[in-house]
């Protein structure tokens, strides 16, 4: 069998050069050699200089997945030396119970996530090339971190552009359907089977943790709160008072359940849709000192993004009109398409609407543990920022 030759069309290799580790399949101009889904393609330049190799798939638009610059083999030396590299980055910077030990692309095997909680780890497989190896990397993570069990939420749709049937499931040991674990100082529960994402917003514990100057003696308003990362910690920093906004009954539910774990006596919920309720404190003349927004990703893809910058736009005026004077609005994004540059033009313009001055105070990504890969934009995708905001 003849290794698979991907031949570039001219000046495609730049992007791929600069960092980005996907080819996508209308950037070919030849493949020469044995095709076969799931296995390694070379690829190469217009003029044949070597570019890299990686998984590849010709059912999916992401035709090859980099794995290495390099012309070395790709084994299971290869993939340990990979995930005992991420791990050891995330211990350097200080994480111990809960953590992404793993962030795909950014950390070198596109298409693998993996999340540690406590002693359990959740797998997530977005790619061909791993899903069809998922025995191997299960042996890997077993030798490595020596789990209690391992769970897969393969459950993204994002895999049926791949080719690939929706999955979850235990892949090793036992899972518990509540797993208990520490989110900075706070005692939180996860489930892994059924929680978002992976079970848990772990992109947002270093966000979380931030909160402490804005909460010390404040009365805070959290908002999209899930199972109230920001309300909890606002408390855990001596929030006078802290109120839960979520549409979901069970996430309140969580909320409250969390708030007594941890002997937060401060803390309610309000179950309804935010965007009414910020209307209705309006009505009421309620406002608050400091403010959060962390709502769903209002663009999941790009022609969405005109109507979610005007959702975004939306929900930052209103909010930004129940802020007391020289209070604070701690606002996020998850949507990789709504851009640092177009979230800072957003919040212009909704603190001239709402006739209000802005000063930006602080500027942040995702936690530490989700790296964003320089050349790869879409993992850098979460945005917060702290706003100061003040009566003209």
């Amino acid at each position: 069998m003849s290794i698979c030759k991907i031949i570039l069309k001219p000046k495609e290799e730049i992007r791929i050069e600069e960092g980005h580790p996907w080819v996508y399949s209308n950037e070919i101009s030849k493949i020469e050699g044995t095709i076969q889904s799931g296995e390694i393609a070379y690829v190469f330049s217009h003029d044949n200089r070597y570019i890299g190799k990686g998984f590849l798939n010709t059912s999916s638009k992401i035709f090859v997945r980099i794995l290495t610059r390099k012309d070395e083999p790709i084994d299971e030396a290869f993939f340990m030396k990979r995930i005992i590299s991420a791990n050891q980055a995330r211990l350097d910077l200080g994480y111990k119970n809960s953590y992404r030990a793993f962030f795909g692309e950014s950390d070198g095997i596109p298409g693998l996530i993996v999340d540690k909680y406590g002693d359990y780890l959740s797998v997530q497989i977005v790619s061909l090339g791993i899903d069809m190896r998922k025995s191997l990397f299960v042996k890997l993570l077993v030798e490595i971190f020596k789990p209690k069990g391992i769970y897969e939420r393969s459950d993204l749709q994002v895999r049926k552009k791949e080719g690939l049937e929706l999955i979850k499931g235990v892949l090793y040991g036992e899972i518990p359907e509540e797993i208990h674990i520490y989110e900075n100082h706070l005692k939180m529960t996860v489930d892994i089977i059924n929680g978002q994402k992976t079970g848990f917003y772990l992109d947002q514990q270093d966000n979380h943790n931030a909160i402490k100057p804005y909460a010390s003696n404040k009365t805070v308003l959290d908002c999209f709160s899930n199972i109230g990362g920001f309300g909890l910690h606002a408390a855990y920093y001596g929030a006078k008072s802290v109120t839960c906004v979520d549409v979901s009954e069970l996430a309140c539910q969580n909320i409250q359940k969390h708030a007594l774990l941890n002997g937060f006596m401060q803390v309610s919920t309000i179950q309804g849709d935010v965007f009414e309720v910020l209307r209705d404190f309006q009505r009421k003349s309620i406002s608050f000192d400091t403010i959060v927004l962390d709502p769903p990703a209002f663009a999941k893809k790009q022609d969405s993004i005109k109507n979610a910058y005007n959702g975004y736009k939306d929900i930052n005026l209103q909010a930004m009109k129940l802020i007391n004077d020289g209070g604070y609005l701690y606002t996020c994004s998850c949507s990789h398409y709504m851009t640092i540059e177009l979230f800072l033009q957003m919040l212009q313009e909704a603190a001239k609407d709402a006739n209000k001055i802005a000063q930006m105070v602080e500027l942040r990504i995702q936690s530490k543990d989700h790296p964003a890969l320089l050349g790869g934009d879409e993992s850098l995708y979460l945005k917060c920022v702290v706003l100061r905001i003040k009566n003209k």
